[in-house]
C-alpha cells in the first residue's frame, strides 16, 4: 500500500512545521511548499513555488491525499480582499478532487462575551480581522458543500512552542528573559487560551487519519491550555534559577507605535482576546484525542524556556 501523502502549504511557518513533524513521525510522506527552504526539516520533501500562483500550488498538491493550509499574511495585509483571495487560490489549487484540506482556525471569529467557545456557537466577530476569518471559513464551507473538497478546521488559541524562534512567546513574553523579566498580560487573573504547537500538530494528524469518519465540513475546537498570566509566570519561574520580575504588555506604547506601523496596529486591535477569557471546549474532539492527550502546561513551558535560552546562548 502506498504511503499516504500530505502537502504543507507554507512550510516555513510555525504551525506548518509542527504539523509536518507530527505527520512525519506517524509515517506519512510530507511535501513542504514554499518560496524558499530556509528551515530544512528531516523527512520533508521541499517543493519550491509561489502561493500567489495557483498552478504552483496545484503542482505541489497533485500527489497528496491531504493538504494543510499554513499560508498566512502579515496582519496589515489581510484587508482589501487579500486574505480571502489567498484562501480562494488554495481552494482553486485543490480543484474538484475531494481532497481533505486541513485549516487552522483561531478565536477571532468570536465576541469578547463568548467565554466558552464551542463548535456550535454562533460566530459574531467584533473586529475587521475577525470578519475576514469568518469570510474565509465561509469560502471553505461553500467548497465543501459543492463537493469540491473536504474540510477539517481545527480551531485553537495562541500558538506557542515552535521549533524555531520568532514567535509571539519568544518576541514578547520571553524577550527580556536574559534581564530577568517576563512580559505577560497585565490582566493577570484573566485566563487566556494557549495551544502548544507539538500537541496541535499531533491533533491535526489524528483527525486526518480518521477523516473517513467525518462529514464534508468539520469544525473542531482544541482546548489546549487555559491559563492566567500568573500561572504562566510561575511555570517560567520554575525553570529559571534566578528570581524573575513579571511585567505587563506595553499596550500604550504599542498603540502609539501602531499609528505608524500597521502590523502593530493590528495587534492592538485584537487586544480583547487578552482582556477577556475565551476558552475552547469540544467534548467530541476530547473523546477522539483521548483522556491523556497533550503535554502538561508546566512541561510545555519548560520546553519553550529551555529552547529560548539555548537560542540566546547560540546567538551570543
Amino acid at each position: 500500500m502506498a504511503m499516504a501523502t500530505i502537502t504543507i502549504l507554507g512550510i516555513n511557518g510555525h504551525a506548518s512545521r509542527a504539523v509536518a513533524t507530527a505527520f512525519f513521525k506517524r509515517g506519512w510522506r510530507v511535501i513542504g511548499f514554499g518560496r524558499s527552504n530556509k528551515h530544512p526539516m528531516e523527512g520533508v520533501e521541499f517543493f519550491s513555488g509561489d502561493a500567489g500562483n495557483v498552478e504552483d500550488m496545484a503542482a505541489a498538491i497533485r500527489d497528496a491525499d491531504l493538504v494543510f493550509n499554513g499560508l498566512n499574511l502579515p496582519y496589515h495585509q489581510w484587508g482589501n480582499g487579500a486574505a480571502e483571495g489567498l484562501i480562494a487560490r488554495v481552494i482553486e489549487a485543490c480543484g474538484k478532487t475531494g481532497k481533505t484540506l486541513l485549516f487552522p482556525g483561531n478565536i477571532y471569529n468570536y465576541a469578547p462575551t463568548d467565554r466558552v467557545i464551542t463548535p456550535d456557537l454562533c460566530q459574531t466577530p467584533q473586529t475587521e480581522r475577525g470578519r475576514i476569518r469568518v469570510a474565509m471559513e465561509a469560502r471553505l464551507a461553500e467548497a465543501a458543500a459543492r463537493g469540491d473538497i473536504r474540510v477539517i478546521i481545527l480551531r485553537a488559541g495562541n500558538f506557542y512552542g515552535s521549533d524555531m524562534n520568532g514567535g509571539f512567546f519568544d518576541e514578547l513574553i520571553l524577550r527580556e528573559l536574559d534581564k530577568g523579566k517576563v512580559c505577560l498580560n497585565p490582566a493577570r487573573n484573566v485566563k487566556n487560551a494557549w495551544a502548544y504547537l507539538p500537541d496541535l500538530g499531533e491533533a491535526f494528524a489524528i483527525l486526518a487519519e480518521r477523516r473517513a469518519e467525518f462529514g464534508p465540513f468539520e469544525n473542531f475546537h482544541f482546548k489546549g491550555h487555559l491559563k492566567t498570566a500568573d500561572e504562566t509566570f510561575a511555570a517560567v519561574q520554575a525553570v529559571v534559577p534566578n528570581k524573575l520580575i513579571q511585567t505587563g504588555y506595553p499596550w500604550l506604547m504599542l498603540k502609539a507605535m501602531g499609528v505608524f506601523m500597521p502590523i502593530i496596529r493590528g495587534l492592538v486591535e485584537m487586544r480583547y482576546i487578552w482582556d477577556y477569557e475565551l476558552g475552547l471546549k469540544d467534548p467530541r474532539l476530547d473523546a477522539i484525542l483521548g483522556e491523556n492527550f497533550g503535554t502538561p502546561y508546566e512541561e510545555a513551558i519548560a520546553n519553550v524556556v529551555r529552547q529560548a535560552s539555548a537560542t540566546e546562548r547560540k546567538a551570543a
